[in-house]
């Protein structure tokens, strides 16, 4: 690897001296050897995400600074990446040849560190030179619009006309925050749509409007919107909000945000930015735009669950550790996300075993845990196997939530599933059929009680009844397909089963179970070649357990059992 990492720079080193087109610059003491090799060397470590071997080489080859156009983006790339935004502004400030910053990303810098320092006259003369790379991408041109919109706003004290109607939902957001700003009582209405929206997104403004809503001195108003949330199905901003509410620590939202802050509007804009591009798979570019959010608004710590989740996407959990220092025990809610990161992290490098033991000390250390916390724990534990464990704490969690409600229906298959595992079939079908007495149609509830009675070929023609009803809802879940395909196995209609399974395995083409239920069907139809192909492909999935193995090695010599 290391030899392959010099051969690389090797070359990289050979272009850029053919590349030099004066022979003078040859002999500038800037393109030495070893700033070049340095040089290069920060490339290759911020091509791999090591931001600071990356900066160490940069700072090693500084001499490039004037010389080099494309040395001076990357390495302020570098700094943002390391959250050295102050260092990187410096930087361009101290840029003799202006043609160097001439990119989107420097003037952004110059941008937002005026509008820090509430020089909004400076602000404006860096705004238009960013506008000149709007049109460079569609979040270029989304962040140049809206920083001219608050520019304008701080500038003139009034909204600029049409800005709802730009961007969507992301206008909508834009107006709310900037009617916040300016103290108007419009500020509620658009607040009010925002939080309507379904999804995270819109759960996200319900902090701010309470934010909105605690400085006009709504105490009434936001009591009562706090009293209809869930507090086992909302995000971990809504459940940190609510517990504040619920403790009546109102100045806590204060000191986080306020949207009186020209610094902290603009932040959060830049953290919609973030979220953007993280959801576009685009890492880098998220954790740029979190750095500058963070540097406007340093106050807002649980921000910091975004870039945690994309350190942990890239499985980067140096990096992951250090951004979970953010949260401690003050903030339960997100003291609890840390515990549960860091035993993704040990499951990841460690093993399972070590993860749980974690997991379940931690838990035991936290006075007085909240229902969310528990129904979490559940799932947690669960998902480690621990079936006997997981059935303990959902049933903690069903004594004390309404027996009608949708959430006890949920519970209750999540817990059936656990009965199953352990072999408690009275359990899992009183659990199930009782969850299906509260919402008769869930199709995944449908799912999982007919396909258990289908692998103990009980009520055969209620298992496929359920299907049908279940199929009809989610004719694209391959779950499903994969079910209501094998109950046509087991009734004999196998042309029928083989058209429906074939799908799941395009759906699913990792699934050991989907793979194993089309080799039995090609098998009864006679196509044993490629029946033996699937039986083959369970064999070499990493997830296969070890019995089914066993059953498979018999059925490539012997064919399926007769059921």
């Amino acid at each position: 690897m290391v030899t392959k990492i010099y051969k690389i720079i090797f070359f990289c080193l050979f272009v850029f001296y053919q590349n030099i087109s004066h022979s003078k610059s040859l002999e500038s003491p800037v393109f030495n050897e070893k700033n070049l090799y340095n040089y290069f060397s920060a490339l290759v470590a911020l091509d791999k995400n090591q931001n600071y071997e990356s900066l160490k080489f940069f700072n090693s080859s500084k001499y490039l600074k004037e010389s080099h156009e494309p040395y001076i983006k990357k390495y302020i790339f570098s700094l943002i990446q390391s959250g050295k935004i102050k260092k990187a502004v410096n930087e361009i400030k101290t840029m003799k040849n202006e043609k160097f910053i001439d990119f989107f990303e420097a003037q952004l810098l110059l941008v937002l560190n005026s509008l820090k320092n509430n020089d909004y006259e400076k602000s404006t003369y860096y705004l238009n030179n960013l506008k000149l790379h709007k049109e460079e991408g569609t979040f270029e041109f989304i962040v140049s619009s809206f920083l001219e919109q608050y520019i304008y706003l701080f500038n003139n004290k009034e909204i600029k006309t049409n800005s709802e109607y730009q961007f969507g939902n992301l206008g909508l957001i834009n107006n709310a925050l900037q009617s916040c700003y300016l103290g108007k009582s419009n500020a509620d209405l658009f607040f009010d749509k925002i939080i309507k929206f379904n999804g995270e997104g819109g759960s996200r403004y319900l902090f701010f409007y309470t934010n909105y809503l605690l400085s006009q001195n709504n105490f009434a108003k936001v009591k009562s919107i706090f009293k209809n949330i869930d507090p086992l199905n909302t995000t971990l901003l809504t459940a940190q909000s609510k517990k504040w509410i619920d403790q009546e620590n109102y100045d806590n939202f204060g000191k986080i945000f306020s949207c009186k802050n020209s610094s902290d509007l603009i932040a959060e804009l830049l953290f919609i930015i973030s979220n953007l591009y993280s959801s576009e798979g685009e890492l880098e570019k998220s954790n740029f735009y979190f750095n500058l959010s963070n540097y406007l608004n340093p106050k807002f710590k649980f921000n910091f669950t975004l870039q945690s989740e994309n350190y942990l996407e890239k499985e980067d959990f140096d990096k992951l550790k250090n951004v979970l220092k953010n949260f401690d025990k003050k903030n339960q809610i997100y003291y609890w996300y840390k515990i549960k990161k860091t035993t993704q992290i040990i499951d990841k490098k460690n093993s399972s075993e070590q993860a749980f033991n974690y997991i379940k000390t931690e838990f035991n250390k936290i006075n007085n845990p909240s229902l969310k916390m528990i129904y979490e724990m559940g799932n947690i534990v669960k998902g480690f196997k621990k079936y006997e464990l997981s059935i303990k704490y959902y049933s903690t969690v069903l004594s004390q939530i309404e027996s009608s409600s949708e959430m006890y229906a949920n519970i209750l298959y999540r817990r059936g599933g656990s009965y199953e595992r352990i072999g408690n079939e009275k359990k899992l079908d009183e659990d199930l059929l009782k969850s299906l007495e509260i919402n008769p149609n869930e199709p995944h509830v449908l799912n999982y009680l007919a396909y258990a009675w289908l692998e103990r070929n009980y009520r055969i023609d209620d298992a496929i009844d359920m299907l049908e009803k279940a199929y009809a809802q989610s004719k694209n879940d391959p779950y499903i397909i994969d079910s209501i395909g094998w109950a046509y196995y087991l009734t004999g209609d196998y042309v029928r089963a083989e058209n429906l399974l074939r799908r799941a395995v395009e759906l699913m083409p990792s699934d050991p179970i989907v793979n194993d239920h089309y080799g039995d069907i090609l098998w009864k139809l006679d196509r044993k070649m490629q029946a033996n192909y699937f039986w083959n492909n369970v064999l070499s999935f990493e997830d296969t357990e070890d019995q089914m193995k066993k059953d498979i090695h018999y059925k490539i010599f012997k064919g399926p059992k007769e059921i």
